[in-house]
């Protein structure tokens, strides 16, 4: 009996241990969409830091502590307003920020205009900071995009945007506690122009590290070994 206690309590023991460490430290989360190509890839499976700008209390949306919020740049995971689902964007707006958006997809935040770069194609496919992509990571044509690295605050990453799309140029002010976040695929993503700011009470944590990656899938979740893309495993996010 004795050994049957022992073994119901260390059975319990390592659940709770599991429970509290996808609560408070790291979330597995799998890339749906390639709506943050060519940043993170479709079947990315990405690790959430969960901790990273606070701790909840367990199952709700209310905050034991917030210690921070996003900065610019930051790459997100937060259930989608009124939805209740995961998605994963970056963030470009913070409370009380003016975001504008040209036609040529150039962001301004209160009145300063982000710093872009062209990024050639040709660069991707060589050995970068970034990654080692091929044509069908990108989901598309690459000589129907555009690429550009984009600058913010401390974070540089790369954007794409298909050359022949029309964009409806936009102005946005991001209200208290909210913020505002776009795809890195500019033109493939539904975002925070087209269903307005996060409330920071839906935010999850910060988008971590790469630990898995492959080009399919069965079940949604299982790669299939020959399809593995091993140079993306622990890749740090940008």
């Amino acid at each position: 009996m004795k050994d049957l206690f022992k073994s119901i309590f260390s059975f319990w023991g390592i659940l709770i241990m599991i429970l509290c460490v996808r609560w408070v430290a790291f979330e597995p989360f799998v890339i749906p969409s390639g709506s943050m190509i060519p940043s993170l890839l479709i079947h990315d499976h990405i690790l959430v830091k969960k901790y990273a700008y606070g701790v909840r209390i367990p199952f709700t949306q209310k905050w034991i502590k917030q210690t921070k919020l996003p900065e610019r740049g930051d790459i997100i995971v937060f259930k989608k307003p009124g939805e209740g689902y995961f998605m994963i964007k970056r963030v470009v707006g913070l409370p009380g920020d003016t975001i504008k958006m040209d036609e040529a997809g150039r962001l301004t935040v209160n009145g300063e205009d982000w710093e872009r770069r062209d990024f050639a194609y040709s660069e991707i496919l060589k050995p970068n900071d970034y990654y080692d992509v091929d044509t069908k990571d990108l989901e598309t044509n690459p000589e129907g995009v555009l690429f550009y690295e984009q600058k913010t605050g401390k974070n540089n990453y790369l954007t794409m945007f298909n050359k022949n799309s029309f964009r409806e140029p936009f102005e946005a002010l991001v209200p208290q506690d909210h913020l505002f976040v776009m795809g890195d695929n500019r033109d493939n993503s539904s975002d925070s122009r087209y269903w307005g700011p996060v409330d920071k009470k839906y935010l999850i944590g910060e988008a971590s590290h790469i630990w898995l990656s492959c080009q399919e899938t069965v079940l949604s979740r299982i790669c299939l070994p020959n399809t593995l893309r091993l140079n993306r495993f622990f890749h740090k996010i940008k």
